[in-house]
């Protein structure tokens, strides 16, 4: 990383450069570190970059004008931007020298590592890349082929409409470096300038942690105390042990077996945190496991004989039975639960049937014709009881019948299945057969019988 700012007694367009390319470079730190500071971060590079009203272009458009002019450029970024809050007048710095500059001359802008005032004067000037004709025509004949060859690739414009700035160039490459650095692994290394004078062995500590404050070095600092910067796959531990392993531990997820390795190892539970897929070690903590990962295989097979998960099986082995407890209950309350608050309504009003019988014994008149009535209502009552005990029983016989079917079903399948193999063993069998007779009768038939030799009598 670059220096968190440069800057001078006067600032001119390389500098403005300069420090354009340390805020992109901020803020691809703060992408990777530090997501919530890129907010803050992003408005500075908005008030350089944007289109129409950002510093670059505005350069730009004032360059194709016919007679360009620094303080006509320099009014357009405040006007353009007036109430930016990256952007100030001179008069407003906290240095004196600054405030003597006129609102024409300069602009002054806040970046991350602090506020930097810049000239504007020669802005204009350094931002024109383009060659004059007769530079261009003396450098196509010269006879030095290195001149010659360092211009060979410039690309010459034919007017102030069209040329190819200095800052355009500037943010195309800038760019591709960003591209270059967010498809590859990135290290991070600060650059502090140690004091105001640029003189060795002269550190300003109010000087360097400014810096360090700036550059959200500090909030990185407290993110990693506070966090866990270092992390791990857990199947890169596993990997790692897995040759180690009795076969019974082996087959366990590399999730359990890091927990039981660390806690057989004797790490602190705040040292360290899981998550879905990694391991989170607390600052330095990584470098104990790291040397356990560089240990000789003997340490290794000794480490890994501490992991006793016997326990841990056996309590996970409780915990599913209790859950497949769990949701057959629910199961079975979700399904007779409307037909037992039935049944226990309709018990539930024998009370008043009984309070009926009493009073039916009271009449004088109609007394046999209301205990007729009580004793229908009870028989309706039991019967619709024994109708719903029946409909459950129904329920049960189908399911039963179901099974018994699937069952038949299956042992037919299964009795084809071994019928299909019986025949094509015997197929295979004839085969067999057939080829070696064929075998046997070629073998008969290259047999050649040598012809009979007379024997003439002597």
């Amino acid at each position: 990383m670059q220096a968190s700012r440069e800057y001078f007694q006067v600032n001119s367009f390389e500098q403005f450069c300069i420090n354009y390319c340390n805020e992109k470079l901020q803020q691809f730190f703060n992408e990777r570190i530090l997501k919530e500071l890129m907010m803050s971060q992003y408005t500075c590079i908005y008030l350089i970059e944007a289109k129409s009203s950002g510093i670059f272009d505005l350069l730009d458009e004032e360059s194709k004008l016919p007679t360009p002019k620094p303080d006509h450029f320099t009014m357009e970024v405040h006007n353009r931007n007036k109430n930016h809050f990256r952007l100030s007048l001179p008069r407003k710095s906290k240095l004196k020298i600054h405030r003597d500059v006129r609102d024409e001359e300069g602009f002054l802008i806040r970046h991350f590592a602090g506020a930097v005032c810049y000239h504007t004067n020669q802005f204009i000037d350094k931002n024109n890349d383009a060659l004059h004709a007769s530079l261009e025509s003396l450098i196509q004949d010269s006879k030095n082929q290195l001149l010659k060859k360092l211009f060979e690739n410039i690309q010459t414009s034919s007017g102030k409409l069209n040329f190819i700035s200095v800052g355009s160039k500037f943010r195309s490459q800038l760019v591709i470096l960003m591209q270059k650095l967010k498809a590859t692994g990135t290290s991070f290394v600060r650059c502090i300038k140690p004091n105001v004078k640029m003189v060795d062995h002269l550190f300003e500590g109010a000087q360097i942690l400014s810096q360090l404050e700036c550059s959200g070095m500090t909030s990185v600092l407290d993110l990693m105390q506070q966090g866990y910067p270092s992390r791990t796959q857990f199947s890169d531990l596993y990997n790692m042990y897995k040759q180690y392993l009795p076969p019974d531990l082996a087959r366990l997820d590399p999730r359990l077996f890091c927990k039981a390795l660390f806690k057989a190892l004797g790490l602190d539970d705040k040292d360290f945190k899981f998550g879905l897929t990694k391991v989170f070690f607390r600052p330095g903590k990584f470098a104990e496991f790291d040397q356990i990962m560089k240990s000789d295989p003997e340490n290794l097979a000794i480490l890994v004989k501490k992991v006793k998960l016997k326990n841990k099986i056996l309590w996970r082995q409780g915990q599913i039975i209790k859950l497949q407890k769990t949701v057959r209950m629910w199961r079975d309350v979700r399904k007779f639960r409307p037909k037992f608050k039935m049944i226990t309504k309709v018990k539930g009003s024998q009370e008043q049937l009984e309070r009926m019988e009493k009073i039916a014994n009271m009449l004088k008149k109609d007394k046999e014709k209301a205990l007729k009535t009580v004793r229908d209502i009870e028989q309706a009552m039991e019967g619709f009881i024994a109708k719903i005990r029946m409909d459950q029983g129904m329920q049960d016989l189908q399911k039963e019948l179901e099974k018994q079917k699937s069952r038949e079903e299956e042992e037919r399948l299964r009795k084809i299945k071994v019928r299909q193999q019986m025949l094509e063993q015997e197929r295979r069998d004839r085969e067999l057969a057939l080829r070696l007779a064929s075998e046997d009768q070629n073998e008969v038939e290259d047999v050649v019988v040598p012809p009979l030799q007379r024997i003439q009598a002597k």
